[in-house]
């Protein structure tokens, strides 16, 4: 299956407990890399956001960004009484000692930790709808890699179709190309005032025609052409395979064009070689 490492995805949602904002990026990488920016409140859920993405991801590195905001309420001022009357007493102990003491200012009593009651809400609500957010925000992103993994699926498809030609091209002129190479060698001997050992000639005939002969090259070009096709029916993540058999591509090309003796063969491999490095490029985004 072809599917982009690269996507965006932005999910929000408001309730009792405030507003939500997840922010998904991923880019290309060798691997899975999840790194997370959570607000104080949900830090505990940084175990389960990167269980949740490696379920649903296989590599790429993916920015993970919590906004939140909590409802301001107006709920009254609450005082706690206890803390209140211990924090007077000690600053009355105080006042003993330094009779010259500023009175204390209520303000500062209010600053006080531990004086103001707050209210503290209930936070398995909010950790269930910023991870019940996350995931549709996963599912956005989890899309987007599908829709450009089309996109990618079809240029690689493309660029194969242009391949499969070229391979036959030089194939089909492997025959006359080694006759030619034949005559020419043969031409050349006939210059000569010695008269060669015919078997020797023939010897070095084969062995000449054996070094410029692309026929194995030619056999993986278009083993590997079927083998990529088959690798985009696979349900797993297939980005390492389509790398490692653009590295194989290179290498038979590269081959094919120091072994050709002919111009339309020289021809085809930098050809095949364009085709390859776009299809190159097209993989390293690939999952």
């Amino acid at each position: 299956m072809i599917r982009s490492m690269t996507a965006f995805a932005r999910q929000e949602r408001e309730g009792d407990w405030g507003a939500l904002t997840w922010e998904l990026r991923s880019v290309n990488h060798r691997y899975l890399e999840v790194s997370l920016r959570l607000p104080d409140e949900l830090r505990s859920l940084e175990t389960a956001v990167r269980e949740r993405a490696a379920r649903r991801l296989g590599r790429g590195k993916l920015d993970c960004n919590l906004r939140y905001k909590p409802t301001q309420r107006r709920a009254g001022l609450a005082l706690n009484a206890q803390t209140l009357e211990q924090t007077l007493a000690a600053c009355e102990q105080i006042r003993q000692q330094l009779p010259a003491a500023a009175p204390v200012n209520p303000l500062d009593l209010l600053r006080w930790p531990g004086v103001i009651l707050e209210e503290t809400a209930d936070p398995a609500p909010l950790a269930e709808a910023a991870l019940a957010l996350f995931d549709q925000a996963l599912d956005e992103l989890v899309a987007t890699r599908d829709r450009e993994g089309a996109q990618i699926g079809e240029i690689l498809r493309t660029r194969l179709d242009a391949m499969e030609p070229l391979v036959a091209s030089a194939r089909a002129r492997l025959p006359e190309v080694l006759a030619r190479i034949r005559d020419k060698l043969r031409l050349r001997v006939a210059e000569l005032t010695a008269n060669p050992d015919p078997d020797r000639l023939e010897q070095e005939l084969a062995y000449i025609a054996q070094k410029m002969d692309v026929d194995e090259e030619l056999d993986r070009l278009t083993g590997h052409i079927a083998e990529v096709r088959r690798v985009f029916k696979l349900a797993e993540p297939v980005g390492r395979r389509l790398d490692f058999l653009m590295q194989e591509f290179n290498r038979e090309a590269n081959t094919l064009g120091s072994k050709s003796a002919d111009s339309e063969t020289t021809k085809a491999s930098v050809e095949l070689k364009v085709l390859i490095e776009q299809m190159r490029e097209q993989v390293q985004n690939v999952e």
